[in-house]
């Protein structure tokens, strides 16, 4: 089973979660309290294992923008988290080694996923960022031989559920792998984005391995390694 810890915020963060065992990091660049810049994420990324796909995640931003800010942060994936058009996906998908293209729960594209070649089929609440479990049946809409990966208010408590019943090919995990920071914030200012916790992230990672219950099918007799794929 494949883990991504996403809206990592420091280099404190991200080697916390490659150390719980995650196997993909995600950094925000679109508009949230967990935006980061091209230039901090690039001082996390250089010191981070070779092994661990790096993920830009992006809601509607120019394709330009994405490729441009993916090759300066550094990151060898980008996400594409909103209502990208299958040329924009095309476009960044011929200069990103690796594309992950997000669908909300209930969206009418998600049976068209395939069009849009993403390496990557990601699908969250209805809301997303919002940390809310939405009805998972929502997911029988995806294509089949495409790797699904599912998102929306999971944690340790409902990672096993959920895999057992979309039988993904990953989860991907913010919020429910955080703990309020307690600060308040000054007037007029965004809150601070909370900091991943240690043992959320251990229990996630433990749970989401031991709830997968065989290797996942992708449709083809081929396993998905990353480096090998985009000869990085």
């Amino acid at each position: 089973m494949w883990v991504k810890i996403c809206g990592i915020t420091s280099e404190e963060d991200a080697l916390l979660a490659v150390a719980m065992g995650a196997d993909a990091v995600g950094f925000i660049f679109a508009p949230s309290p967990r935006q980061m810049s091209p230039s901090a994420v690039h001082a996390i990324t250089r010191r981070l294992p070779p092994e661990i796909l790096t993920v830009g995640v992006f809601r509607d931003e120019r394709p330009q923008t994405v490729v441009d800010v993916v090759n300066r942060a550094g990151l060898k994936a980008a996400q594409l988290h909103g209502n990208e058009s299958r040329e924009d996906c095309g476009y960044v998908s011929v200069r990103v080694p690796i594309v992950i293209k997000a669908f909300a729960a209930g969206d009418g594209r998600l049976e068209r996923a395939a069009e849009y070649g993403a390496s990557i089929i990601l699908l969250d609440a209805p809301s997303p960022g919002s940390g809310k479990v939405f009805d998972w049946r929502l997911a029988e809409g995806a294509p089949r031989g495409h790797r699904l990966v599912l998102a929306g208010g999971l944690d340790a408590s409902n990672v096993a559920d959920a895999i057992r019943t979309i039988h993904p090919w990953g989860v991907d995990v913010s919020t429910g792998v955080e703990t309020s920071t307690g600060l308040e914030p000054a007037p007029g200012l965004e809150p601070a984005p909370d900091r991943k916790d240690p043992t959320k992230i251990r229990a996630f990672v433990q749970a989401a391995r031991a709830a997968e219950p065989e290797p996942y099918d992708p449709g083809d007799d081929s396993l998905f390694d990353w480096q090998e794929e985009t000869n990085l």
